[in-house]
């Protein structure tokens, strides 16, 4: 079983897509923070952001997030401000949800580059400073009464189309993430308590075999720390 987990572990980390990811503005209710999680692990993103004052607690459920808390970062930012100068300094393009006019086609852009899709909660939408800031403005054509989709879903119809562009282009066939960040998070993924051990101690975390197991080029006293917890 740990051997299966190894190589489904690789598999999805092999697939992230770290130049793209999104950025969530006062979207507090725990079931859309927790939707909006497990759609942007289902094609690949890592790390999403959340945009709220600084007392504020954004957290994803586990319920609606069906798990994918352990396998996604979330990065906080006390203001819009602070997130898209964050963003533009990794070299994002910021793409803003907006229903207002002017807004293009969400299938009219690039998402090969990287991209951070900015969204805003079901009862205010996008703040006047996120429209005002971002490099490009898009919508999801609607022809029925409703004005807007639920954020989740909104979510789910344009990160598939990233998906799709990314699939065309080989995105998803090769690595993406380096091999300090990849190490890292396939230990911490495979081995969740022993790797919470060693940062409680400063330790560096011991080498895997091929099959996901740790090495016993470790001293006994680690080793018997690491067989409690294992």
């Amino acid at each position: 079983m740990r051997a299966q987990r190894y190589k489904r572990i690789v598999a999805t980390l092999s697939r992230r897509q770290p130049d793209l990811t999104v950025a969530m503005e006062n979207v507090h209710k725990t079931r859309n923070l927790g939707a909006v999680a497990r759609t942007c692990d289902a094609v690949g993103i890592g790390r999403i952001h959340a945009i709220a004052p600084a007392d504020t607690r954004v957290r994803l459920g586990h319920k609606s997030a069906s798990g994918t808390e352990r396998w996604l970062e979330v990065v906080h930012h006390a203001s819009a401000d602070d997130a898209f100068a964050s963003l533009r300094g990794s070299g994002f393009t910021i793409v803003a949800a907006d229903v207002g006019p002017g807004a293009c086609d969400f299938r009219d852009v690039d998402y090969v580059r990287p991209t951070a899709l900015v969204l805003g909660s079901e009862r205010d939408g996008l703040s006047a400073t996120s429209i005002a800031a971002a490099d490009v403005r898009i919508r999801v054509p609607l022809v029925g009464m409703v004005e807007s989709l639920n954020v989740s879903v909104a979510i789910g119809v344009i990160l598939y189309e990233a998906l799709r562009q990314r699939e065309l282009a080989g995105c998803y066939a090769r690595r993406r993430i380096d091999d300090a960040e990849f190490s890292q998070k396939v230990f911490e993924w495979l081995h969740p308590r022993i790797a919470a051990y060693c940062r409680a101690r400063n330790s560096p975390y011991p080498p895997l075999d091929v099959d996901g197991e740790i090495l016993e080029r470790v001293t006994e006293n680690r080793r018997d720390g690491f067989d409690t917890l294992a």
